[in-house]
């Protein structure tokens, strides 16, 4: 399995609204997946990320902004460092491009790509842009129950469907009863090897949604490497146009936009 250069931001991203309180008696797991998944991308949203990479030798910084309109438009702007300013990553469906300002030159991302880490990120293209969908393209069950942070949670083991072109072989998620969010994630390969450990941390209100406002994504076979994505802002329901996705667009996007 390949891994990771573009994208698991909106997995800030990325990564993609249900009600500000979901309904606490949904209990069928493909429901309680479907709301916790409207919950981070909403209708709409535009934000704000700093990722942290971390190696046992060095850390490195970078900072984002990223717009979204339902499941299928994901635009992403990189603010620093100053070598990565400008670019830009757009999904329109399942197609994915990356604008290349230093080359001035857009590039369509194949399917292949998607395992591969983003930015030299533990976050896998398929994170950040969300191609492959957590409530389409897997089944879903309760296997336990478990506290992660304090919270109480759900365990639900997401298969992929048998025509699904999916990233994971398996995704074990455990999301909290009160409040649905993500807490803690593991993706593991077409062989059943762990290969990413996912964290959620300090729950904060973003636009009158409580979420994670940090996410850790740990490789399972790399001491000492991790990811941290912490949300600077998140707004919803943001008016933005269909046109507002484009190719054309991402030349000469604006962090203001």
């Amino acid at each position: 399995m390949l891994r990771c250069r573009f994208t698991q931001v909106a997995l800030l991203v990325g990564l993609l609204l249900a009600p500000t309180r979901p309904l606490a008696a949904a209990q069928d797991a493909t429901e309680i997946v479907r709301i916790a998944d409207r919950k981070v991308r909403g209708d709409s949203s535009r934000g704000s990320i700093k990722i942290e990479i971390v190696r046992p030798s060095y850390t490195r910084d970078m900072t984002l902004v990223h717009w979204s309109k339902g499941s299928d438009l994901y635009m992403l702007l990189m603010t620093s460092p100053q070598r990565d300013k400008g670019s830009a990553f757009l999904k329109r469906g399942k197609e994915i491009w990356n604008w290349l300002p230093s080359i001035e030159r857009t590039v369509k991302l194949p399917p292949s790509m998607m395992t591969q880490s983003w930015m030299g990120t533990d976050f896998t293209n398929d994170d950040l842009v969300k191609q492959s969908s957590l409530v389409v393209d897997y089944t879903h069950a309760i296997v336990a129950e478990e506290q992660i942070g304090g919270l109480d949670c759900w365990e639900i083991e997401l298969t992929p469907k048998l025509d699904a072109a999916v990233v994971w072989g398996k995704v074990l998620l455990w999301i909290d009863k009160s409040e649905y969010m993500q807490m803690k994630g593991e993706f593991y390969d077409e062989d059943g090897f762990l290969v990413n450990r996912m964290l959620g941390k300090q729950p904060k209100k973003f636009g009158g949604k409580i979420l994670p406002a940090v996410l850790e994504m740990i490789p399972a076979d790399k001491e000492g490497h991790k990811t941290i994505m912490t949300t600077l802002s998140l707004e919803f329901d943001v008016k933005i146009d269909d046109g507002f996705f484009t190719q054309r667009n991402m030349r000469g996007l604006r962090a203001d936009r």
